[in-house]
């Protein structure tokens, strides 16, 4: 049976899928669904969701669109959640495979620096980066990026460290290929399938991180994303509590959605590798 057959029989992977399908679906349709702005005025401020079918989910402090924040926001929330896993995983899986391929001192340098990024808590290391660099949707991916390459690069490291001593990198050793070649078209394949699967955790995380750096005023100005809408709220939360409730409510779906079919997905590759 196929991934996509296993996973189709885990419900809590199929639960991730459909929300994650839906997160898909509203950023990719946000451009037709709300065609203006979602930062400008669309009618009277603090109006009550159910209140004006124009404007299902009210409207805040300023008279914006909440819904079209929170399908606009959701473009942000996945745009920096996939970048920062890709940067995340690429560059860790490199260094990972290098360090694992050249071993001795290489090895010791890279690991030393792999722990030194470790003692800094992730979101710490994204707040110090982004008040320095500057609030921008590029530079809130690479500051995640920084805290989350750490794993991945661990896992490749013990994958390739096992792929190293296999015949057929003995064999691509004695026809005279090149050291790099060997480590990344022969080995890294192999050992990235494992890294993959801290995709999920990646970003779920980088979500989170985004949504808390928008909380604390250091997102992009420029767009809008759910953790500034719940900063927008947190002003009025007694009297409009739906301003936070609303994009706090997608913010744990989201997350909640990618976890489950990080989870499915692992059950399904695991399920594969036993039967083989």
């Amino acid at each position: 049976m196929s991934v996509l057959g296993r996973l189709s029989r885990s419900p809590e992977g199929l639960f991730g899928c459909a929300i994650l399908l839906a997160l898909i679906a509203a950023a990719l349709l946000a451009p037709v669904l709300f065609p203006r702005d979602p930062l400008s005025i669309a009618g009277p401020a603090l109006l009550k969701p159910f209140t004006d079918p124009a404007l299902p989910l009210g409207t805040d402090r300023l008279g914006r669109d909440v819904l079209a924040g929170l399908v606009h926001g959701a473009r942000a929330s996945l745009a920096v959640g996939l970048a920062a896993a890709f940067v995340a995983i690429l560059f860790g899986a490199m260094l990972g495979t290098l360090a694992g391929f050249a071993g001795g001192i290489v090895d010791e340098a890279l690991m030393r620096v792999v722990d030194a990024f470790q003692v800094v808590p992730s979101f710490l290391l994204a707040l110090a980066f982004v008040s320095v660099a500057g609030a921008s949707l590029p530079v809130v991916v690479v500051s995640i990026a920084l805290g989350a390459w750490t794993a991945p690069a661990r896992l490749a490291r013990a994958e390739v460290l096992s792929i190293r001593e296999r015949d057929y990198v003995a064999a691509a050793r004695v026809i005279g290929m090149h050291p790099a070649e060997i480590a990344f078209r022969q080995i890294l394949p192999n050992a990235l399938p494992p890294v993959l699967a801290l995709s999920s955790v990646i970003v779920a995380g980088a979500v989170l991180i985004e949504a808390a750096l928008s909380f604390l005023g250091l997102g992009d100005p420029n767009i809008v994303t759910w953790g500034s809408m719940i900063a927008e709220g947190r002003n009025v939360l007694r009297s409009a509590p739906f301003l936070s409730l609303a994009p706090g409510v997608a913010l744990v779906l989201t997350v909640l959605g990618v976890y489950l079919f990080g989870e499915g997905v692992s059950e399904a590759l695991s399920s594969r590798r036993i039967q083989a």
